[in-house]
């Protein structure tokens, strides 16, 4: 990628965290990088959003179990 593509693709990451923040969606750089790459890619933005709602869902589910389970001597 020469230095031109590799700037503004910075920049571009740059100011969808910023607006992620705003809007207080909880996602950080590599995940958003990784969404936008995928978009590129010809995923669908709403079947992604789906996935990442989804994701969230199971993360408090998985946690919560993983505090309450008993801890091996």
């Amino acid at each position: 990628m020469d230095p031109d593509a590799a700037r503004h693709a910075r920049d571009s990451l740059d100011l969808v965290f910023h607006m992620s923040n705003i809007l207080d969606t909880g996602l950080d750089r590599h995940t958003l990088s990784v969404l936008i790459a995928l978009c590129e890619m010809g995923f669908s933005p709403e079947a992604l959003a789906a996935v990442v709602k989804e994701l969230r869902r199971e993360t408090p589910a998985s946690s919560s179990a993983q505090e309450t389970a008993p801890s091996a001597p």
